[in-house]
Parts: structure tokens; C-alpha cells; sequence
């Protein structure tokens, strides 16, 4: 009733298909095992046992060691759409009851608000149908990562975005990352963020706790790592036969493990040099584009029934439960948020221009009233 993830191919979803490929190349991915889609609920707990089981007879250590629990839809991670952020991820379950609530908890999020709002943005497919074939679920021995992240591999260049903890604050776009740019072998461009909060394990799953200033304003990987990132990135991608998003974690130990890849479904912006002009807000281009609305200032989803369509979106950070309205707003405005953020590549694949990182954002275009967002500049400006 389990997979063992060495074996997993495209009928167990594209994060299982990509995780089990990269597996057998050889390359540092933490093990697990896939439980299919068409095992029954009833099923799950005897399944989730017996691949824990195994899983612990491989890697070691006791069938209760944490786990990150991840879904594998047939839709997602695919060539055209990745469906990033759009399904659940439950971090650091132990134990079987645990594991099976994480489990159904993914299963669960395939007929969710923002999977199936996505899907109709993405694919034309009315609100509420669910995604073909059903949804696996990949389990994998979770890495403790000291420092976690996203790299983009492709056009020739790896972009590498990077905070303390684990990935979650930058795949969610809860921190200003920290990012490098390397291309013939060599960092050409760094930048580092404010990385005021991380993510880490704990008892109950995870917690988010405060950065300390020392360690907020200094870089989380040394160029060396970035380089032995951007050679991993570069190896994916020519894995998978082209340009690819790629999670990871480096582990106290220094260790390097790959924890996702996807192929890169919309290419990142090209970087725009930055002006002096009075009034103009400025912050990262994630999506190209023009687009002009009014501001509309949102701290929350109760907030969520005062955008209209045509409003330019305008939050501190969006996680996926925001997808319904990318497909309402003309553009989005944030105050965290990186290049490869969750966020940054629904925007370009709906070609929704968004500018994320922009200090202030919120208190600074309350009143604003109609503004110009310009996703290539990164620039947001009076209209």
C-alpha cells in the first residue's frame, strides 16, 4: 500500500515522479515512501505504519522520527503548472496517527478553496472540480535545516534565495531573503535580506520564533555553499531535462539534501536597475508586467471581501490561502516575499505583475488611492 520513493514514477504525482528520479541519479535526496491515491481512508493507518516500518529499516533510527508529509497531485509540479503552495504540507509529524492525519489533511486540500481556484485561473476547470487522478502523498524523513531555501536553475544563471530554519518562511514569503546570483561558475550579485523570523521543528510540528538582530542582517550561507547549491541546481536540471525550481536544506552538519523540484513553468524577470524618482516605492520585480487600480490594503482574510476586481493587492505577505485573489486583482504589492516564493511563481504564471518587498507597503499606500505597478522595474508609483 506504500512506494518506496526510489521507485516513484508519474503515477504518483509529479513531486514523487521528480523526487524518486533525482533518487536514482544519485543525487541528496532525504528517503521516504509515497502512499498512493487510491489507498482507501480506512487503509491509511496500516499503510502509513508499514512504510514508516520500512522506511526506518533503511535510513535508520526509530519509525517515529519526524517526517515531512508533502502532496504529490497529478497536476502539480508539472511542465505547464506547478501548483506551488496550492496542496498542503504538514512538517515534523511523528508517529503513525500523526502521519495519517497529515496525510488526510493533504488529500483534503485537492478540493480546498484555493487548489481548486488555482486550477480554474490555470486550466479553465470550474471552481471545485477536483485534480485528475487524485492525490498521492509523499513522506520523507524531515531535515532539520540550519539554513533552507529555494534555487531557480536555468537561462544561465542559478539564483539561489535562502533564511535561517526551515524553508517555510521563504516558500510562504514571510522574510525578506537573502539572494545570490551565480552564472559561469562564479556569485555575480548579492543581496542580503532581513530575515526577522524562522521556522523550525518542534513537539507539536513547527514553531515561528524571532531572528536575532546579529543574525538577521548577516548572510545565511557562505559563497562556497552557494556555489555547491548552484552545482546541485545545475545537476537537477540537466536530471530533468530543463530549467527547474528546486527546494533544499543545509543541515547543521553542512549537509546539502534536495527536498522538491519542479519545472519552471513562467522565467524569472530580468533584473532592472533602479532610478531615483519622487513618490516611487521600490522593492523586487517577481512578475513582469504593468498594471494600474487602486490600492487595496488587506492585513487578512477578513479582509478578503473588500478587494475588487481591478484593485492592485496590497498585503505584508500571502500565503497560498490568497490564491483566490490573484485571480481577481490587477497586481500585487507586498512587504516580504522573494523572487521564488510561492507567491512570486503563481503571479508568473498567471502573468499577474507583482512587486514583492516592499518596505512599508501597507501603511505607505493605505490612503494612496489609484497606483501604477511596474512587475519588471519592481517599482510601484502614484498613478
Amino acid at each position: 500500500m506504500t512506494v518506496r520513493l526510489d521507485d516513484a514514477s508519474p503515477a504518483h504525482g509529479g513531486k514523487a515522479a521528480a523526487l524518486g528520479a533525482l533518487r536514482r541519479a544519485g543525487l541528496p535526496v532525504p528517503d521516504g515512501f509515497v502512499v498512493p491515491a487510491a489507498v482507501a481512508p480506512r487503509d491509511l493507518p496500516g499503510a502509513v505504519a508499514a512504510g514508516s516500518r520500512d522506511l526506518a529499516r533503511r535510513a535508520g533510527g526509530p519509525a517515529d522520527a519526524p517526517v515531512a508529509v508533502r502532496s504529490s497531485a497529478t497536476d502539480e509540479d508539472g511542465a505547464h503548472a506547478s501548483a506551488a503552495g496550492q496542496y498542503d504540507t504538514v512538517l515534523g509529524a511523528t508517529g503513525t496517527d500523526r502521519v495519517v492525519a497529515a496525510v488526510a489533511a493533504c488529500r483534503a486540500s485537492a478540493a480546498g478553496p484555493r487548489a481548486t481556484a488555482y486550477r480554474a485561473a490555470t486550466a479553465g476547470a470550474a471552481p471545485g472540480t477536483p485534480g485528475p487522478g487524485g492525490l498521492a502523498v509523499v513522506v520523507q524523513r524531515l531535515v532539520d535545516a540550519r539554513t533552507a531555501g529555494v534555487l531557480f536553475a536555468g537561462d544561465g544563471r542559478v539564483v539561489v534565495e535562502a533564511s535561517w530554519g526551515l524553508g517555510e518562511s521563504v516558500v510562504q514569503g514571510a522574510v525578506d531573503p537573502d539572494r545570490w546570483t551565480v552564472a559561469d561558475g562564479r556569485v555575480v550579485e548579492r543581496r542580503t535580506g532581513s530575515k526577522r523570523t524562522r521556522v523550525d521543528r518542534s513537539p507539536g510540528g513547527t514553531t515561528t520564533r524571532a531572528v536575532p538582530p546579529s543574525d538577521a542582517g548577516r548572510p545565511s550561507l557562505d559563497d562556497d555553499t552557494v556555489l555547491r547549491l548552484a552545482a546541485l541546481g545545475r545537476r537537477v536540471a540537466d536530471v530533468r531535462g530543463g530549467p527547474q525550481d528546486v527546494e533544499w536544506a543545509v543541515d547543521d552538519a553542512g549537509t546539502i539534501w534536495l527536498l522538491q523540484a519542479r519545472p519552471v513553468t513562467a522565467a524569472l524577470p530580468e533584473p532592472a536597475g533602479h532610478g531615483e524618482s519622487a513618490g516611487v516605492l521600490r522593492g523586487t520585480g517577481a512578475s513582469g508586467g504593468r498594471a494600474s487600480g487602486p490600492a487595496r490594503v488587506v492585513r487578512g482574510p477578513d479582509d478578503f471581501a473588500s478587494v475588487r476586481p481591478g484593485d492592485v493587492l496590497v498585503c505584508r505577505e500571502t500565503d497560498p490561502a490568497w490564491t483566490p485573489l490573484f485571480g481577481v486583482v490587477a497586481a500585487v504589492v507586498t512587504e516580504t516575499g522573494g523572487l521564488l516564493s510561492h507567491a512570486a511563481i503563481v503571479a508568473r504564471e498567471l502573468r499577474l505583475p507583482a512587486v514583492l518587498g516592499v518596505p512599508a507597503a501597507t501603511d505607505v499606500l493605505r490612503h494612496a488611492g489609484t497606483v501604477a505597478v511596474d512587475g519588471d522595474a519592481g517599482t510601484v508609483a502614484p498613478a
